[in-house]
């Protein structure tokens, strides 16, 4: 039994109400093994008792489980900020407008592999056919914006030290895949990640935007908290697939921006369905209803099904944008009917 060792095991603990783990948290203080004996200290302040006996309950079944050696476990919960606090705290914090941005919409989406980057990409696209329109990659770990956009160029800088975007495709282009190389190994930890998240804002030189569309990284994180935090957001959409483990996961992250009273603009459903190119006849890889049970439940919109195509797999993977190449396509036509909506719910209608 060594410290690495329990480390692990609580990363299988989830933080009650959350998609991260209470070691990625920070909510561990302190590791003590002396004699087979073992205390964990753990950083808590929480309104709710319930989620303190709840991660002792789980923190001792998954230690007694994995080590059969242990004489005795004791958990200590000593006072400090805890998740719920941060929420809190960002409700009560005062969001600031960017200079010259109309409106900042986030595509966000409660677990990764749901295709939001594609979204985002295509629905900044078909709004920049009429109007001036930003796009900025916040995935700090995973930055996908130069794939989608097929953009392989380190961005400028002005003599205040401010990052002047990418223009392509009528649109300003940004991402943390631009300023550090796409294959760079990326760790931090959450105050770094906070920090960078901050000067994407503060340090990038947008000008005038009717629209500037943010893709974040799934879940609900550090980069998602400093968002509502710091950033008025027009709203949130988020992208889901129809199967109800997709569904599980967007409940949390769609629970967040409410928590923190940022306006939920709709539910996109991705993967809806395979439309056979033979026969024409629809097929449902993904079983379920995730999108129209999940906008049920949040009292909001369905914006629109985006079906499973080879082709929008393929023009995200080549950097060629969808709804900018396929004119008359189906899926084109439903990007076309989601920003209407989008422009509806806007300050600009």
């Amino acid at each position: 039994m060594n410290k690495n060792e329990i480390i692990e095991l609580l990363k299988q603990i989830k933080y009650p109400g959350f998609s991260r783990d209470i070691v990625s948290f920070g909510l561990i203080k302190e590791i003590q093994i002396e004699n087979q004996n073992l205390i964990i200290q753990i950083q808590l302040t929480t309104g709710n008792p319930d989620h303190q006996t709840k991660l002792e309950s789980e923190i001792k079944d998954v230690i007694q489980k994995n080590i059969a050696s242990i004489n005795e476990l004791k958990i200590e919960f000593i006072g400090t900020a805890s998740p719920e606090k941060k929420v809190e705290n960002m409700q009560a914090a005062k969001p600031e407008n960017l200079s010259g941005v109309k409106n900042i919409i986030a595509i966000a989406s409660g677990k990764g592999g749901v295709g939001k980057s594609t979204i985002a990409i295509n629905i900044a696209a078909e709004l920049s056919k009429n109007y001036k329109v930003g796009i900025l990659d916040l995935d700090i770990y995973g930055p996908s914006l130069p794939m989608v956009a097929g953009i392989n160029e380190t961005p400028k800088i002005t003599a205040e030290k401010k990052l002047i975007p990418i223009e392509k495709y009528n649109m300003k282009f940004m991402s943390f895949g631009f300023v550090s190389g796409n294959d760079a190994p990326t760790i931090w930890r959450g105050p770094l990640v906070s920090r960078m998240t901050q000067q994407f804002f503060d340090d990038v030189n947008w000008g005038e935007l009717d629209f500037l569309i943010l893709d974040l990284p799934p879940g609900t994180g550090d980069i998602q908290l400093t968002l509502v935090q710091k950033i008025a957001l027009t709203g949130a959409i988020i992208v889901t697939t129809p199967q109800d483990l997709a569904v599980l996961d967007v409940k949390k992250g769609a629970d967040m921006f409410k928590k923190v009273n940022t306006p939920l603009l709709g539910i996109i459903e991705n993967m809806s369905h395979f439309e056979c190119p033979h026969c024409h006849k629809p097929s449902e890889i993904f079983k379920g209803k995730g999108g129209e049970s999940e906008s049920k439940r949040l009292d909001i919109p369905l914006l629109g099904s985006v079906p499973l195509s080879p082709e929008l797999v393929k023009s995200a993977d080549s950097g060629d944008i969808f709804v900018l190449n396929n004119i008359d396509s189906v899926i084109t036509n439903e990007f076309e009917k989601m920003t209407k909506q989008i422009i509806t719910n806007s300050i600009l209608s």
